[in-house]
């Protein structure tokens, strides 16, 4: 009887947003990380590590209900135990929570440092995905001006480690809560005269969040706001001068920066400095870097009042920057690459590859069982500076023929077993 059709399965594939970092990719995300931890770990900076799952409260009560975080992007659902709980779309609040939560700030200032996936629902494109992930500083319990440098200049100093030169650091005081009031009204009032004016989402701002509307990536908008009352003439004399403080130290580290009035971040919680690392050879997603200063937000998620300030490098964009600038490899090359083939050649393959790799050298063993001249072949393509040949008459004596990849063998050489032993100094 003929067999009835199967029916076809459908192609599973990864959700919008949410992509596959492929070993193409991974290879730069650990150069980037590496480097990361050199600098964290020079400056004295511990590493902290918050769930990727927190309750919804903290964030609406941290980041802000009025912003688009909050509104419109996060990842939020009821468990089954009928809490709301969410996938952290930035990393500031967890790591404030879990400060407050273990009595870390009873300890004095804290210097921590976090990575990992972040989540928000946004139209992804180059560089921006809905995971997505980051590297942060969070300096709790430090109020001088010179934290705000210290962290902007670790930040600075990490980018340019990295090999980027085409760097542009943006620079604005967001002022104190009370400037920030003044502010507000002059600025709702400036827009109300022109709400005709604003786009959409401009408008839906205007009365829960109208400093946001500054951030605004609509050109007529932008044009629109070049008239608008700036927070520098309403900053109070105390905030101009932790303003100039701060831009004398970056001046004396010879860091240039930018003054950007209309820059004010995109959440609520932050005060006095904000600042932005950014890249034209981003388009318009030019942000690499971003930061502030937030000296509200952890008494407003119920611990004490504690200054604080810190920033987030996005590893998509940063990835997507360096490898424009320097490709990098598809593929880790090893250093050794075995060649095996017979009943003892191959189990022994395994015991002088091990040896290999616990005296810390890079190691490929070929597991085909193919032909010797096939796996020869899979060496040169492999990138490997030398390969070893074994047989079972090589496995069956303890010996390995040792072969220079890099170096045209003469006619007459040939290359003759050595003892394992005799390889093992070699390489040592």
């Amino acid at each position: 009887m003929p067999q009835a059709n199967k029916p076809s399965l459908e192609k599973l594939q990864a959700l919008r947003g949410m992509a596959d970092l492929l070993p193409s990719q991974t290879s730069l995300w650990q150069q980037i990380e590496v480097k990361a931890r050199e600098h964290f770990h020079r400056s004295v900076i511990s590493e902290l590590r918050t769930p990727l799952l927190e309750q919804t409260q903290l964030f609406s009560r941290g980041i802000g209900e009025a912003t688009d975080v909050v509104g419109k992007e996060m990842y939020s659902f009821l468990d089954k135990g009928d809490r709301s709980c969410t996938l952290r779309p930035e990393g500031t609040a967890s790591v404030v929570r879990a400060s407050i939560q273990h009595g870390l700030l009873k300890q004095g200032p804290q210097r921590f440092w976090y990575s990992g996936p972040m989540f928000r629902y946004e139209r992804p494109q180059a560089g921006r995905q809905r995971q997505f992930h980051q590297i942060g500083l969070e300096y709790l319990g430090f109020n001088n001006p010179c934290s705000d440098i210290e962290v902007i200049s670790i930040a600075w100093d990490l980018l340019e480690d990295l090999g980027l030169t085409d760097l542009t650091l943006e620079l604005n005081s967001l002022g104190s809560n009370e400037d920030r009031v003044t502010y507000r009204e002059a600025l709702l009032s400036w827009l109300e005269e022109r709400k005709n004016d604003l786009d959409p989402d401009s408008l839906n701002r205007l009365y829960t969040n109208p400093l946001r509307i500054l951030d605004s990536k609509v050109k007529s908008t932008q044009t629109l706001l070049r008239e608008a009352p700036t927070l520098s003439e309403y900053l109070s004399a105390d905030s101009i001068n932790r303003f100039e403080r701060v831009k004398t130290g970056l001046e004396a580290l010879e860091i240039p920066y930018t003054l950007n009035p209309r820059l004010v971040r995109g959440l609520d919680y932050y005060s006095h400095t904000a600042f932005e690392i950014t890249s034209s050879q981003l388009g318009s997603q030019s942000t690499v870097c971003g930061g502030g200063r937030y000296d509200k937000l952890i008494e407003q998620l119920g611990g004490p009042s504690t200054p604080a300030i810190g920033w987030a490098i996005g590893m998509e964009r940063l990835a997507l920057l360096l490898t424009q600038n320097n490709p990098v490899p598809n593929k880790s090359i090893p250093e050794i690459y075995i060649v095996n083939r017979g009943v003892t050649a191959e189990p022994f393959a395994i015991v002088v590859g091990r040896l290999l790799r616990q005296s810390n050298h890079k190691v490929e063993l070929d597991l085909s069982g193919s032909a010797f001249s096939k796996q020869l072949k899979r060496a040169d393509r492999s990138g490997a500076r030398w390969a070893l040949l074994i047989g079972d008459n090589e496995a069956e004596e303890e010996k390995v023929i040792l072969k220079d990849l890099k170096t045209i063998p003469s006619k007459d050489s040939q290359e003759e077993p050595i003892k394992l032993e005799i390889l093992m100094r070699q390489f040592n």
